[in-house]
């Protein structure tokens, strides 16, 4: 009896002790903090959005977007005063459509979005090296690969901001133009369209982050995004009608000749991101496209002329896709073994 009381005095001494001894403390709460990787993107989403750079060409595209706005708007109210427009799906013409004076809002964003792309990634790693706060960053609590996949999400978020602003300007001042509000399954393939365009600026995203990790120099990055992009973008289109025209076969072959010729220019043509590009979104926005190939008389017998609905347009654009995605990815793993294998010193 007399040690379990002195046992019971002794614990209430010792928690009195503690708790007078912790009477003039205030307890902190512990505060969750942001892991090392979501603060490196903030951090370079702020600064790619701060910059006069990626200012000036969303300005850019921002104001052949309104033009492009205004050549469809023409063309619509022109073959509506002659009814030559159908009256279906006619939200859609907004992104499509034109009076031959600009080109469309789709044309735009296949030529012009990947600039944003090679501008936001040229200089990601080789600017941090030369300035020497490679090194500075990279001695933080901070994993090596956490740097180059937040220069890529932060990246990548802004595009997806910019092109869903536009996406939805177009949208928003086509319903004010027109007046005609668009329906469920149009607004669906928009937002597919813009998925696909994000997907699309990624790959040059990715490529030209490749090129910042090889290169030391800026400019030498930035002239080697700019020229692949010239290349898919002008020359290789001519170079595949060049090929076109000296593989053709003779006007007397048969249909089995000539179809194979058709299929191989094709594949030829579908290794330029741009032309994939164009397909899926050709698909996603024109739903009265049937086929992305050669049809014969045999096949379109007993076909029903009826636009396809959405699951099937994305069914039909699903190959494009994917590519898209694998050469985003591709070009994302090159990256980053690239920058893995690199020996980081300061001033390197």
């Amino acid at each position: 009896m007399n040690a379990a009381t002195a046992f019971n005095n002794g614990f209430w001494k010792k928690l009195a002790g503690r708790i007078s001894g912790r009477s003039g403390q205030t307890q902190e709460i512990p505060r969750r903090g942001y892991s090392p990787f979501w603060v490196l993107v903030r951090k370079e989403f702020g600064d790619h959005l701060r910059s006069w750079r990626f200012t000036i060409l969303i300005g850019i595209i921002t104001l052949a977007c309104i033009g492009s706005i205004y050549a469809a708007v023409t063309a619509i109210q022109a073959g509506v005063k002659s009814q030559q427009t159908d009256s279906s799906f006619l939200f859609l013409q907004m992104f499509t459509a034109s009076d031959g004076s600009l080109p469309t809002f789709v044309t735009f964003v296949s030529f012009l979005g990947p600039l944003i792309g090679i501008a936001l990634g040229f200089d990601a790693v080789n600017t941090e090296r030369s300035k020497g706060t490679l090194s500075r960053l990279l001695s933080q609590p901070l994993y090596r690969d956490d740097f180059i996949l937040a220069k890529f999400t932060a990246s990548l978020l802004l595009i997806s901001v910019a092109l869903f602003s536009l996406g939805l300007l177009v949208m928003g001042l086509g319903l004010f133009v027109i007046g005609y509000p668009p329906t469920p399954e149009e607004v669906l393939r928009v937002l597919c369209f813009l998925i696909a365009a994000i997907v699309y600026v990624g790959f040059w995203l990715n490529l030209s982050i490749i090129f910042s990790i090889r290169f030391r120099q800026t400019a030498t990055s930035a002239l080697s995004g700019i020229a692949i992009w010239l290349f898919f973008s002008v020359f290789y289109s001519m170079i595949i009608g060049l090929i076109d025209k000296a593989t053709a076969p003779a006007d007397s072959a048969g249909i089995g000749a000539q179809l194979s010729h058709f299929n191989w220019m094709l594949l030829l043509n579908r290794i330029s991101p741009s032309y994939l590009f164009s397909e899926a979104t050709s698909t996603l926005l024109m739903p009265g496209v049937r086929s992305l190939g050669p049809l014969t008389t045999e096949q379109v017998v007993g076909a029903i002329a009826s636009p396809l609905p959405l699951l099937q347009s994305i069914l039909l654009s699903w190959p494009q896709l994917i590519c898209l995605i694998a050469e985003t990815a591709i070009c994302f793993a090159v990256s980053y073994v690239l920058f893995m294998r690199q020996e980081i010193r300061s001033r390197s």
